[in-house]
């Protein structure tokens, strides 16, 4: 999808410029004569994606979208109609991008277009989100469904700030060290080089393997550092693709600790996504498709996606679940609870605020498992090279006296 700047003139002559975003130059000028407009030119303003797996240069950030639908169901509770709801916000949206994106959903809805269509042609939005307002239009109860899609959000965000919050200070001590290591063997290591090369004294064998390091990363850094971009950019293609997505989320499920973390999460946020999409009145195997079309792990969506065949054939969604392997026991028996008991959406509310509870717990156990081993890496590291660099000088004092 690319974006568009259209200059074009209404039915009284009054000249407009206007920027849209549109699959192709064609379908602005259609969409914009279909509308009455006379249309001068159309120039190419920028790619919103590309056609080589690249990622996606403009992007709404979550909460910015989770206040836009907040508005947007207020408005519709008002008695407002979609059109005119959408034109009010557009009018009070500060982001460019953003804006352009509305007033393209306006213009498809103005055409004759469903909410969900508009908004799913724009590539840019979650495909829970589309399909939740599909849901409410098909039921007819579009503020409903809405409500339960921002409450959704809602703890999704506040979800995510609690693991990044928890994830800020570990980082920021690898940070650190990173940079120390990096100032001790590319600056302060070849000093004591050139001083114990000028002195020619006889070196511990621990002192000349860290000048040889410290020497050597200094004259191949360039070199290392191109190569190491060209391996990271290949990896980067390869984990994009189906299978290095698949082998990289079964090395994340082996790590120690962060692995089953790791999964928690997945399936915590599944079942909020599951439950939220049955909710809205939405059958069961297009909110399996759903679901597995919007997770991050690959290996996730692969079970889920095995499962939605299984449903598809008359199996149970617990059943299908446990099958795939994937999914914890507990979230099998709670779900099979939820089936039997003819309450699944519940069910799965129930099942996500276990395992966001069980895994803010696991994390916090983590995190203070994981800063104590950082810190203790760091001293043993520094102690290593300042031993290995003051150790001639120690020598060299006690054969003078």
């Amino acid at each position: 999808m690319a974006e568009y700047t259209i200059k074009m003139a209404d039915e009284r002559g009054h000249v407009l410029e206007q920027t849209e975003n549109a699959a192709s130059e064609a379908e602005v000028r259609d969409r914009f004569a279909q509308q009455g407009y006379f249309v001068y030119s159309i120039k190419t303003k920028g790619l919103l994606s590309t056609d080589i797996g690249l990622p996606q240069r403009r992007k709404i950030r979550q909460d910015q979208f989770v206040i836009f639908n907040q508005q947007f169901v207020t408005l519709i509770h008002a008695g407002l109609p979609i059109i005119q709801s959408l034109e009010l916000l557009i009018k009070r949206q500060r982001n460019p991008f953003f804006r352009s994106v509305l007033q393209n959903v306006r213009d498809r809805v103005r055409g004759g277009e469903l909410l969900s269509e508009a908004f799913e042609a724009q590539q840019v939005f979650p495909k829970v989100y589309t399909t939740t307002l599909l849901a409410g239009e098909k039921s007819g109860n579009l503020e409903e469904v809405l409500s339960r899609y921002i409450a959704f959000q809602r703890l999704a965000v506040s979800f995510r700030k609690k693991l990044i919050s928890s994830l800020v200070y570990p980082a920021l001590l690898v940070v650190v060290l990173i940079v120390m290591m990096t100032f001790l063997i590319t600056f302060v290591v070849p000093q004591f080089a050139n001083l114990y090369n000028a002195l020619g004294a006889n070196l511990p064998a621990m002192t000349a393997f860290m000048l040889a390091i410290g020497v050597n990363t200094r004259q191949y850094a360039p070199y290392g550092l191109a190569v190491l971009a060209v391996v990271g950019f290949f990896l980067w293609r390869w984990m994009k693709s189906d299978s290095g997505a698949t082998h990289v989320d079964r090395f994340k499920l082996k790590v120690p600790l962060l692995g089953d973390i790791w999964l928690k999460y997945q399936v915590a946020v599944f079942s909020r996504m599951l439950s939220t999409l049955l909710s809205g009145g939405l059958p069961l195997v297009p909110s399996l498709e759903t679901a597995g079309e919007s997770m991050q792990s690959k290996l996730m969506a692969n079970g889920i996606e095995s499962s939605t065949r299984g449903v598809r054939e008359g199996q149970g969604l617990a059943r299908s679940l446990e099958q795939t392997e994937v999914f914890p026991q507990m979230s099998v028996e709670m779900i099979e609870v939820g089936e039997s008991t003819g309450a699944l959406p519940a069910m799965l509310n129930s099942v996500a605020e276990f395992y966001q509870e069980d895994v803010e717990n696991a994390l916090a156990t983590a995190m203070a498992l994981i800063e104590p081993v950082i810190l203790i890496v760091m001293g043993v590291v520094v102690a290593f090279v300042l031993i290995s660099l003051y150790l001639p000088i120690f020598s060299l004092g006690a054969s003078i006296h």
